[in-house]
């Protein structure tokens, strides 16, 4: 339920102190982008304001009164909202800012699980003793980073992940909501399905059109009417979820398993040379990122999805663990066509890839003979050129940026209206 003057509220009306087991927080930086852009310029406070330029990448909560909306077109955002400062980013401030904040959660919990550069969740069951109560804890640190950070935060307590998140986007903007244990339906039905995690636009007009608006709709429809209309997966999930019902935990995040990323095509999708400059691009960054990190990884995995929005996954693991940008796009070109073999005529609307199976500074043994090779194997000739070459190219890269040097197709590409420096923190934790 909506906060307070203070922004601070519990659901239910129990004493925060007879709340036991609503020890998941779920904390969300507001408008984050655009906050960062009004904490650094002080001259936009209070100000609609837009981070991007061709395209809205993130919107303050005073452009979005006027309907204002990430991945919008600029002159539509323009027309909608006449007094609108577009800025170009500032993407080191918002990984600083970040790291700053979430500092402040590992002071209250060791159990910190950060789901994006600005979200996550902690588990604070361990910490009563030391701060008090969830609800005390929440409060705690929402008025340390406005104190500490400068940024506006909105925080859930709840029992579930799922019902925090929720009770977090409820609390929005700039407000704390704790859900009472014994009225968690009561607090949980009455709200729109659209605040469920899981439905987008695409599920939502499904939900739509059987008449379902609240979460207690949702949870009201047969299980099998939801598995055939959504999928049997998806009707599964969705109608737990409407009964909160969420085993999950909190798992802080250890080193990563994988390096990813995902483009979207748009209308494009069925256009050869498009396909193969994304994975191109993709194969790029992910390799950049792994280099970066000094890690390689045995298996590339390719994901399709189709205009249907259903997808596929298509994998091969190599015998010897690769960086290289050549190696990595190599081997997704190959996945994506065998995945294009089961389109069926469906039009392709996102690709990604991902590197797993990996490991740190993997010792690379050179091959004989000395006649080329495959550039999939690092110790073959060809291979060992390949990650020479990208290592020259991070070197320019890391002096002049990252669009000073790359491949003709990608660099000169007008396509990507995302800066990928954008891209890059948004999937800082993938």
């Amino acid at each position: 339920m909506p906060g307070d003057r203070n922004g601070e509220s519990v659901g239910g009306g129990r004493d925060d102190d007879a709340m036991a087991g609503a020890d998941i927080l779920h904390v969300d930086l507001d408008a984050f982008y655009a906050s960062v852009e009004q904490l650094l310029n002080p001259a936009l406070r209070g100000r609609p304001v837009a981070v991007g330029g061709g395209v809205v990448l993130a919107a303050s909560y005073e452009a979005k009164a006027f309907g204002v909306q990430s991945g919008m077109a600029g002159g539509k955002a323009r027309r909608l909202c006449p007094g609108l400062v577009f800025v170009g980013g500032s993407f080191a401030e918002y990984v600083r800012l970040s790291d700053q904040v979430f500092a402040i959660c590992t002071d209250m919990t060791p159990h910190v699980e950060r789901i994006s550069i600005d979200e996550a969740f902690l588990d604070v069951s361990g910490s009563r003793h030391l701060f008090g109560p969830p609800g005390t804890i929440a409060a705690l640190i929402r008025r340390r980073v406005a104190d500490e950070v400068g940024l506006p935060i909105s925080a859930g307590a709840a029992r579930t992940k799922f019902l925090a998140k929720v009770a977090s986007q409820v609390a929005k903007p700039d407000g704390l909501v704790v859900v009472d244990p014994e009225h968690e339906l009561d607090f949980l039905h009455p709200l729109p399905v659209r605040l469920m995690w899981g439905v987008g636009p695409v599920i939502g007009a499904h939900l739509a059109s059987l008449g379902v608006e609240t979460i207690g709709d949702l949870a009201a429809m047969p299980g099998r009417t939801l598995e055939t209309r959504l999928g049997k997966g998806a009707g599964r999930h969705l109608h737990a979820l409407a009964w909160n019902r969420d085993p999950r935990s909190v798992k802080p995040l250890g080193r990563s398993g994988s390096v990813g990323a995902q483009s979207a095509l748009g209308r494009s999708g069925s256009n050869p040379a498009v396909r193969d400059e994304s994975l191109l691009h993709l194969a790029d960054r992910i390799g950049s990122r792994l280099r970066k990190k000094h890690r390689a990884g045995r298996t590339v995995s390719v994901r399709v999805r189709f205009d249907d929005m259903k997808s596929i996954t298509r994998s091969h693991t190599l015998g010897h663990p690769v960086d290289s940008t050549a190696a990595i796009h190599r081997v997704a070109t190959l996945l994506l066509a065998d995945g294009l073999s089961a389109a069926a005529g469906r039009e392709i609307t996102l690709v990604g890839i991902s590197v797993s199976n990996l490991l740190t500074d993997p010792d690379i043994q050179l091959e004989l003979p000395f006649d080329g090779g495959d550039i999939r194997r690092p110790g073959s000739l060809d291979g060992d050129l390949r990650r020479r070459l990208d290592e020259q190219v991070d070197s320019v890269r890391e002096r002049f940026g990252k669009e000073s040097v790359g491949s003709a197709s990608v660099v000169l590409s007008t396509r990507r209206s995302v800066p990928d420096a954008f891209r890059e923190i948004v999937e800082k934790n993938s």
